[in-house]
């Protein structure tokens, strides 16, 4: 009894810690896929044509997700027309210096799906909550966090060049 007392808590820590890390690459994973299945509508025009907005955009990548992330609203949404591959540039909307807990996204959402043969940069971002965050003795933290309040920025990005419709 008293190996596993001994034994228990290490393990239990280790088995947390994988399956938190899986959760998080996973719905990361998951995240990717589905910008990437999303940004499909506006790269073959259908987007375009049925009008789509920020709203609709947003709501098919959430209709992606499988409930892996509790609030769709949260996700920052970032779809632009840039003028060639190499002029897109990708820079998180989160200010990585920001000391309280509630920073907010550092660039307002945008949605400009572009017309035929544009070249579309689309950003998607997300807060995940992490769970396990450890601070041991002040010594610095052990988890995957990377944002002051405890949560882990996710992001998926695209460039495309959207099909010669008209």
């Amino acid at each position: 009894m008293i190996e596993f007392a001994l034994l228990a808590l290490p393990f239990f820590a280790i088995m947390t810690a994988i399956l938190e890390t899986s959760l998080v690459f996973m719905s990361g994973q998951i995240l990717e896929s589905a910008v990437q299945d999303a940004s499909r509508m506006i790269r073959t025009g259908r987007a375009q044509q049925r009008k789509d907005t920020l709203a609709s955009f947003r709501s098919n990548v959430c209709d992606r997700l499988y409930g892996l992330f509790s609030d769709c609203s949260g996700l920052h949404v970032r779809v632009s027309v840039v003028s060639n591959f190499q002029s897109a540039t990708v820079e998180p909307p989160v200010d990585w210096t920001c000391k309280t807990d509630n920073c907010g996204w550092t660039r307002d959402e945008n949605y400009a799906p572009g017309a035929g043969s544009n070249v579309v940069l689309v950003q998607v971002y997300y807060k995940y909550p992490v769970l396990l965050n450890l601070n041991f003795l002040g010594g610095g933290s052990f988890g995957l966090s990377n944002l002051n309040d405890g949560r882990r920025l996710l992001g998926a990005v695209t460039v495309f060049r959207n099909e010669p419709f008209t």
